[in-house]
């Protein structure tokens, strides 16, 4: 997120930040372009179709994503050493504390992108070691962030009513990340009990960041209904929306494919017929609601939204409905699942290249590295 109206209120900085000056406004929304463009990179190998040339391009933009993330995680400790009360005001700001759900997204994003394509580079077991250690920090954090974000909007945040933002989402979407990747490592793992415990493990977090995502989804939507559009900077956050959705339907299909040499025949095959059952209906929400945001998204467009880290929301949560897409082709057979992965692919890669082109251009000149504005005002409903 671009956009903190409460951070230029925020205490005079340490002396520290007269040698970073260029770091204090680095927050953890900067995780969400490691996001986009890890899962450009595992989606594109994950088609269900072949295009040549496409996995060595896939290859090329995880190698982009793994230098992006160990960029940030460097620019991100700085900030925290020479501005820490610029960083507890973040922690303080319920416009912002969300988004270090991302932090655990980026890990497991990479982590996940490494096993899917990056062990062309660096071979197996160089990409399995790097995935265990990506994937247990970033489910760690991810649960974590689950729990304290809620407890902070609750205990510590001072959150109007009406004010309910698709960013509440990023915390409690992490652990479904975890759920949707975990099964790259299960068969690493030894047969019996190991492989079982991960499975339910991930089915677990499964459902702790889906009914998590059904307590938040209806104040989102009320939110719209009672209190218009939101402001123009924010509109792209409406994309996040997308995340749970596509990312769920990913993990059951995921899960299924692993199921049968994890865990007996009769849950097994239980397994693979739910990931049907639920994800064709999920999927079919998600378009409803990609349809409904990119509507609001041109509106806002229209009426003068200019480009912020915001738009990184373009890409993560597309990312996600073409794998859940992609597993709904392995699972059915259709190839209207097919074409609809492919659809989504192109949009997610175009959305990408937009926004990190526009995020360089903004880095080379220092606009999104300078104090945050606030969001303009919401336009007229009736426009």
């Amino acid at each position: 997120m671009a956009t903190y109206p409460q951070l230029q209120q925020s205490p005079a900085p340490y002396p520290a930040a007269q040698r970073l000056p260029q770091l204090r406004y680095v927050g953890p929304n900067w995780y969400a372009s490691v996001m986009g463009t890890a899962i450009v990179a595992s989606a594109g190998a994950t088609l269900p179709v072949h295009v040549p040339g496409l996995r060595g391009a896939c290859t090329v933009v995880w190698a982009l994503a793994t230098v992006m993330l160990a960029t940030i995680l460097t620019v991100r400790i700085g900030h925290w050493t020479a501005h820490r009360d610029q960083a507890r005001t973040h922690l303080l700001d319920p416009t912002v504390a969300p988004f270090y759900g991302c932090l655990s997204m980026a890990l497991l994003a990479v982590g996940g992108s490494t096993m899917v394509v990056g062990q062309d580079v660096i071979g197996h077991q160089a990409a399995l070691a790097l995935d265990v250690v990506l994937y247990t920090a970033g489910t760690v954090i991810g649960l974590a962030a689950a729990v304290a974000i809620p407890y902070l909007m609750v205990v510590r945040h001072r959150v109007e009513p009406g004010t309910a933002s698709p960013v509440w989402l990023l915390p409690v979407v992490a652990p479904m990340v975890s759920a949707a990747l975990g099964p790259l490592l299960v068969p690493e793992l030894p047969a019996g009990q190991w492989r079982e415990a991960m499975l339910l493990a991930c089915y677990a977090m499964f459902g702790l960041s889906l009914l998590a995502t059904l307590v938040m989804l209806p104040l989102i939507f009320a939110r719209l209904v009672h209190q218009g559009p939101l402001p123009l900077a924010l509109t792209p956050t409406l994309f996040l929306v997308l995340g749970p959705l596509g990312q769920s339907t990913t993990a059951v299909n995921q899960l299924a494919d692993v199921a049968p040499g994890a865990i007996g025949a009769p849950y097994a095959s239980g397994f693979e017929a739910f990931a049907v059952l639920y994800g064709v209906p999920v999927m079919g929400f998600a378009l409803m609601w990609l349809a409904l945001a990119a509507a609001l998204v041109v509106r806002a467009v229209r009426n003068g939204m200019t480009f912020s880290m915001t738009w990184w929301g373009f890409t993560f949560p597309v990312g996600t409905c073409v794998t859940g897409a992609a597993g709904l082709a392995r699972h059915t057979g259709l190839t209207a699942y097919t074409w609809l992965a492919v659809a989504l692919y192109v949009l997610l890669v175009t959305a990408w290249a937009v926004a990190g082109f526009r995020t360089l251009r903004g880095v080379l000149s220092g606009a999104l590295l300078a104090a945050p504005q606030a969001p303009a005002p919401v336009t007229a409903r009736t426009t």
